[in-house]
């Protein structure tokens, strides 16, 4: 079952995916103007989901969120229920006061899997039956109601996330804010900027600071997640693209291949042409 609504004038799209069979995104190939932020649920037994070429187990019960630029596939997605949208349909920047989760639930570096205990599994089962009815109401009034199911949705799973990776006892907004922030100003920076005091300077804080605030948090330092960022990329333009390592080293920022080169395998394992070479890359899509 696969359904769909699209604005026409303004391009908001917004899908709800179940019992689809050989449903993935392949963002840098046949996926590459459809630009979705995805919410996956489990609610049958475990499997395994590969991200940007890399394999997770994917639990039953669980919710997955994925950022618009990420590749994947599910080992069966003929059990999983999906729900995507693009900004168009809803930005998740431009109201970030409405359901408070970006540079947290939506993240390219640490993909968000969150736990649905019975309670949390028949509320996602009754919003889903609610999406299908809504989406099979055609009137006036339909995009509306979607888009307030669609918010639900966000702030629901947000709220799950953050009782589950935010600790209680410190998780003032304003600190919650500065490390959604910082991981925000990452995406937008990270193939210019390497440094955690660029990030630092922008939210008027001493690098120490930011690296508190994460251990807070028990994350990667500030400094591992701006290089899992940019090892992210490289391995995706290895990966989908045809580009030379020459060229993905100055487009990530850096001006000498050696030194791209040995950041990469000491971070990765391998060197870039290694890595390359020892993946199979699939330039169509199904």
């Amino acid at each position: 079952m696969k359904l769909k609504i699209k604005e026409e004038n303004t391009g908001g799209e917004l899908m709800f995916f179940r019992d689809e069979s050989g449903f993935d995104r392949l963002f840098f190939t046949r996926d590459r103007f459809n630009k979705y932020f995805t919410i996956a649920w489990n609610p049958g037994k475990s499997q395994k989901v590969t991200v940007d070429g890399t394999e997770y187990e994917f639990a039953s019960n669980s919710l997955l969120t994925l950022l618009f630029n990420q590749s994947f596939s599910f080992e069966d997605s003929s059990t999983i229920i999906v729900w995507q949208f693009n900004r168009e349909f809803y930005c998740i920047i431009d109201h970030d006061s409405e359901v408070s989760c970006v540079g947290f639930l939506f993240s390219s570096t640490d993909h968000m899997m969150v736990k649905l205990d019975e309670s949390g599994q028949k509320k996602l089962q009754l919003l889903s039956d609610i999406f299908i009815e809504e989406f099979g109401t055609s009137d006036l009034i339909q995009n509306e109601m979607l888009l307030v199911l669609l918010k639900r949705l966000i702030i629901y799973v947000t709220g799950l996330a953050k009782s589950e990776y935010v600790p209680v006892v410190k998780s003032q907004e304003d600190r919650f804010y500065i490390f959604r922030k910082f991981n925000l100003l990452v995406e937008a920076n990270f193939k210019t900027e390497h440094s955690v005091s660029f990030y630092a300077e922008q939210l008027f804080k001493s690098p120490k600071t930011l690296s508190n605030l994460f251990a807070i948090y028990k994350q990667k330092t500030p400094s591992q997640i701006i290089q899992s960022r940019i090892i992210l990329e490289a391995k995706r333009l290895l990966l989908y693209t045809d580009r030379s390592v020459k060229n993905i080293t100055y487009e990530l920022g850096f001006e000498d291949v050696s030194y791209f080169s040995n950041f990469f395998k000491k971070n990765a394992g391998v060197s870039p042409s290694d890595f390359r070479n020892s993946l199979e890359i699939f330039k169509e899509g199904k």
